[in-house]
């Protein structure tokens, strides 16, 4: 139990165990006892109002600190034991309320290794890690966190997502630099070490944290803030009752009523009311002064890859050559990736279990680190890996197409062989989450002024990313250092905040004044050097936090008030000699109850600025997102069959395409939208309120339909004919045409409606 528990129940037994006393007539031993416990209060009490001092800080205190020693100096006892009472109770309400969960290093330390493979000829030692000096032979296995800087003896995939933020793996070559902290994605490589583990990079990121924390300055309690106006106040009024009256009995008086309890109890009651309305929500906040300064943001920062998006990688196309269907070349790639550790692997799997593709075993599987994997399925043999290795000389034309798109789309290409022949290719990147958007401008209305995306990944996908999601600045390709200065020059426009979820968002997140970190994946570094952690993995927490705070603040702030004028009143009534010092403390009772009262308000939600779909429109909406889900891959496959039309000797069996394209639009596609426009959006309008919340969304749908209508005119005219160039332009404008407008469509849906369902999950990643 902590001191200020142990002084809170030692307080409550002294004022009720003396009344006991003097109700059975002993009225000497209950004086005895109120005098104890006022005496116990006031040594506590004295000690921190003189340290305070010492460090030039004058709080509410001293006032508590006068009137227990004012009682028992005129031997008002009970007046001076229910003071004591009240204090320990304001301290223990604080204690919780800012009993913030210590920025330790532990997660950073347990993540780092303690040995290090170090080779020497044939034969491998493991020594602990300080022992490693300076060209040292280094072996990193699979799935190992690089102990130390070095050079690459040979090539290697890395996972680099917790030094750079970026998702997807980076391939390395023979000596190329490569800093620890960062993750063996591949095979085994060797490593030469250019640096003592003390000086490495996972070293330096670990001192910038401590570093950061030390740096921060310390929060100023609420109560704090108003005694500058209250306690001289109150030391007047107190001096001139003696001063006019000749009696000290009046001035003990007028501090009793003074006593702040309305700042000790009502504000941390207000904020562990908050604290508590966010904990329901999914919203870990370390203490109240993490709340308080919460309340107050003005500029908010974020990382990129897992905070603004998945932070994995995911299939958005499969890309079919002539020889098999995108289903098949899918089924041929997870097979074998399937038995793979690679990063990219499980993003391949994945998106054949969300197709519904059944997955035949493979044997033979091997890993040819830094190039692919390959294997037998169904008695061919598939490879699945770098252009570099699989793409034939001369380099076909879609090929080329391909990877201009990827370059300028910030995706990932995959390629996949069946039997020596290349048959298509997969694109992958990590998709922008869809309520990111909607949180920025929840933000917004939430009193944020400025935000900024502060990121180590390229440029180009940052500026694409930041231009998706609205955000006011991007700072692409920084450094964890950079990152802390990013912060830095923000603290000098306003109350920051830091929002991420890597190790190397710890030491932004531990300078910022209020570090925000999504936890809901286990970003335990992030985690623990947060003051906020949003353990669900919605964005649109962190602008209800802000609300909740700014809430909770203001509440604490009217109950402040309100305690303080009750207290004014009563001090100037003690002041005249009719309010004696015992009843003074009862009334400041009932004047604590009326504010805590108050303050509990802060528990129950306010209206909620944001709707929240509940009851069978929450149902009706979860089925057409997953419906969005099925649909996605067939939305991607028009592009691809437009790029087929572009090849005349291929334009018969891409028309032939075209035409099952057209079926599925038609038998899932347009029922899906209908359902949508009939049944969604009126439900919708009545969450929404306002005059059609959803005509333009709408409008959406009378444009999908009347493409798709335009595809099957088109299509009928063709007939059974060849098409000629102008009948292939046309197919393709359509194509690309609903393409674009679906894209965009779902988009749109994905991020305004299918995010208000009130639930841990989102809305799938587009």
């Amino acid at each position: 139990m902590s001191a200020t528990a142990l002084l809170f129940a030692g307080s409550a037994v002294g004022v009720f165990g003396g009344l006991a006393l003097w109700a059975v007539g002993a009225p000497r031993a209950s004086d005895v006892v109120w005098a104890l416990t006022a005496a116990a209060a006031l040594l506590p009490a004295t000690w921190e109002v003189v340290a305070g001092l010492r460090r030039r800080q004058m709080g509410v205190d001293l006032v508590a600190v006068l009137a227990l020693a004012g009682s028992l100096a005129v031997g008002e006892l009970l007046a001076g034991a229910v003071i004591a009472l009240m204090l320990a109770s304001g301290r223990e309400l604080e204690r919780r309320a800012a009993a913030r969960a210590r920025r330790d290093l532990s997660a950073l330390l347990a993540r780092a290794p303690r040995t290090a493979h170090v080779r020497v000829a044939d034969t491998v030692t493991d020594v602990p890690l300080d022992q490693v000096q300076v060209g040292d032979h280094l072996l990193v296995r699979p799935g190992e966190v690089v102990p130390v800087d070095g050079l690459l003896a040979e090539p290697a995939v890395l996972d680099e997502s917790a030094l750079t933020g970026e998702p997807l793996p980076v391939e390395r070559h023979p000596r190329e630099l490569v800093r620890s902290g960062v993750v063996n994605a591949g095979g085994a490589f060797g490593l030469t070490a250019v640096s003592p583990a003390a000086e490495s990079t996972y070293a330096g990121i670990v001192r910038l944290v401590g570093q950061a924390h030390a740096g921060s300055a310390p929060f100023v309690r609420l109560a704090d803030r108003y005694a500058g106006l209250f306690l001289p106040t109150t030391l007047l009024v107190a001096g001139l009752a003696w001063l006019v009256s000749g009696d000290p009995v009046r001035a003990v008086a007028v501090l009793v009523v003074a006593t702040p309890c309305p700042l000790l109890l009502a504000a941390p009651v207000a904020i562990v009311s908050g604290l508590s309305r966010c904990a329901r929500r999914g919203i870990v906040v370390k203490g109240g002064a993490a709340l308080e300064a919460l309340a107050g943001a003005q500029v908010l920062l974020f990382d990129k890859t897992g905070t603004l998006t998945a932070g994995r990688p995911t299939v958005t196309e499969v890309v079919a050559a002539q020889a098999l269907p995108a289903d098949e070349v899918l089924t041929c790639a997870a097979a074998v990736e399937r038995l793979s550790p690679h990063v990219l692997a499980a993003a391949v799997v994945r998106a054949a279990d969300e197709r519904g593709l059944p997955l035949p075993p493979a044997s033979g599987v091997t890993e040819r680190p830094g190039w692919g994997v390959s294997g037998r399925v169904e008695g061919r043999a598939v490879e699945v890996g770098r252009g570099r290795w699989l793409v034939p000389e001369p380099v076909p034309g879609w090929v080329r197409s391909l990877r201009r798109r990827a370059a300028l789309d910030g995706r990932v290409t995959v390629f996949v062989r069946v039997d020596g022949e290349l048959v298509g290719a997969l694109l992958l990147h990590d998709p922008v989450r869809p309520d990111a958007a909607r949180m920025v401008r929840a933000l917004r209305r939430a009193g944020i002024r400025r935000t900024v995306m502060v990121t180590g990944d390229r440029v180009d996908v940052a500026e694409t990313v930041g231009a998706a999601i609205g955000v006011d600045v991007v700072l692409a390709e920084r450094l964890p250092e950079e990152k802390l200065a990013a912060v830095g020059a923000a603290r000098a426009v306003g109350v920051t905040v830091m929002v991420g979820d890597g190790i190397n968002d710890a030491p932004a997140l531990a300078a910022a004044d209020v570090g925000v970190a999504i936890g809901a994946r286990g970003a335990t570094a992030s985690s623990e050097a947060a003051d906020v952690v949003l353990t669900v993995d919605r964005l649109d927490r962190l602008a209800e936090a802000i609300r909740v705070a700014r809430r909770a603040r203001g509440i604490a702030r009217q109950s402040a008030l309100a305690g303080m004028v009750l207290s004014l009143v009563a001090m100037g009534v003690a002041a005249a000699g009719a309010l004696p010092p015992a009843a003074g403390a009862l009334l400041q009772e009932g004047i604590d109850v009326a504010v805590i009262l108050n303050a509990l308000r802060a528990v129950r939600p306010a209206r909620s600025v944001e709707p929240r779909l509940a009851g069978p429109p929450a149902e009706l909406t979860r089925r057409l997102q997953a419906e969005h889900v099925e649909l996605r891959d067939m939305v991607e496959e028009l592009r691809v069959l437009g790029d087929r039309l572009a090849r005349p000797a291929d334009a018969l069996a891409a028309v032939a395409a075209v035409r099952t394209a057209y079926d599925r639009l038609v038998t899932d596609l347009l029922p899906h939208e209908l359902a949508e426009e009939t049944q969604l959006y009126p439900a919708l309008d009545e969450v929404l309120g306002g005059e059609d919340p959803t005509g333009v969304m709408s409008r959406g749908h009378a444009e999908i339909e009347h493409l798709v209508r335009r595809l099957g005119r088109l299509l009928a005219d063709l007939g059974a004919e060849v098409p000629d160039e102008e009948d292939r332009t046309e197919l393709q404008a359509v194509l690309y045409g609903l393409h674009a407008v679906l894209r965009l469509h779902f988009a749109q849906e994905e991020e305004e409606f299918f995010t208000l369902l009130d639930e841990e999950t989102p809305a799938p990643a587009r």
